[in-house]
């Protein structure tokens, strides 16, 4: 572990270990805790599996062929969230052999892109983020052409069906909230179009962060942080209102003045996380074929 910050010490042990939970997805994404069930719910993208890891240490299927499932979470009630390449839609209830039911499907009358990440507001409110990695990568969804202009951050009502456009990106990713909802984070991998044969890559590989106000709507946009190595690309909010950030390297951790606190180094690429544990002090993290842990201090 690589501790810049002595706040971090008090937090994250330097000898502390990553514990390995699962081995064996092909691109594990979308790691979210779901409590009521006392479980860590991921996605194996490219194997189209919803899993389960439960706290005696079995993973079970809950979903066997998904329509691609990135990012999940998790409602006030419990209710499963999904982002799903194939269908190009936000869906929810699923789990357990149930496929979930489509609730997001279009904007203004055209199909989304390809929802990527996605995030429950304190409000109840639905946030996801909305680039074209699905569409254009074909272990990643179905190749289509967007019919879209635009790549953007959308938040979904659910209590009345509406949904707005909040941001515009050239690849929005990752997005995450702080515990009271006031700050919305969300990383932009557009640079990442550069690995896909045939297309061009964006410029941008960072985090911005916004301001929330009434009806979620967005304010002093500003930028937060890149990662030294590969893009950020999940990412996670603790009490604290300290940043996590999944990257090619590992996990970079930010204080909310954007001083960088630490670093926590993984293998594989990661690629999300989340908090979750009886205690909510454990740190799910996603990397490649691996599922690991890491328990933090109070």
């Amino acid at each position: 572990m690589q501790i810049d910050d002595k706040r971090l010490a008090g937090v994250l042990a330097p000898d502390a270990s990553l514990l390995v939970l699962h081995e064996g997805t092909v691109h594990g994404e979308g790691p979210a805790w779901q409590g009521s069930r006392d479980r860590l719910v991921w996605s194996d993208v490219p194997n189209r599996r919803l899993l389960g890891w439960h706290a005696d240490g079995h993973v079970e299927v809950l979903i066997e062929g998904t329509w691609f499932m990135n990012g999940n979470a998790v409602e006030a009630d419990g209710t499963l969230v999904h982002a799903e390449h194939g269908r190009r839609c936000i869906s929810h209830g699923g789990g357990d052999t149930r496929q979930p039911e489509p609730i997001v499907t279009h904007y203004e009358g055209k199909r989304i892109n390809s929802p990527n990440d996605v995030a429950v507001a304190p409000d109840g409110s639905i946030w996801f983020t909305d680039p074209i990695f699905g569409i254009v990568m074909p272990n990643q969804g179905a190749l289509a052409e967007p019919e879209l202009d635009h790549r953007s951050v959308y938040r979904f009502d659910p209590a009345i069906g509406a949904l707005a456009r909040m941001a515009d990106f050239e690849q929005p990713n990752g997005l995450g909230f702080t515990d009271d909802g006031s700050i919305l984070y969300v990383s932009d991998t557009s640079l990442s179009l550069g690995e896909v044969p045939g297309l061009e890559a964006g410029t941008k590989h960072e985090i911005i962060a916004f301001d929330v106000g009434e009806n979620g709507n967005l304010s002093n946009r500003r930028f937060f942080c890149h990662t030294d190595h590969g893009y950020p690309d999940g990412l996670a909010v603790d009490k604290r209102g300290w940043v996590w950030t999944s990257a090619a390297d590992g996990v970079h951790i930010w204080s909310p003045d954007r001083r960088k606190l630490g670093f926590i180094p993984t293998p594989m690429v990661a690629s999300n996380l989340t908090f979750g544990g009886a205690d909510g002090q454990r740190l799910f993290i996603t990397a490649t074929k691996y599922l690991f842990a890491i328990d933090l201090s109070v």
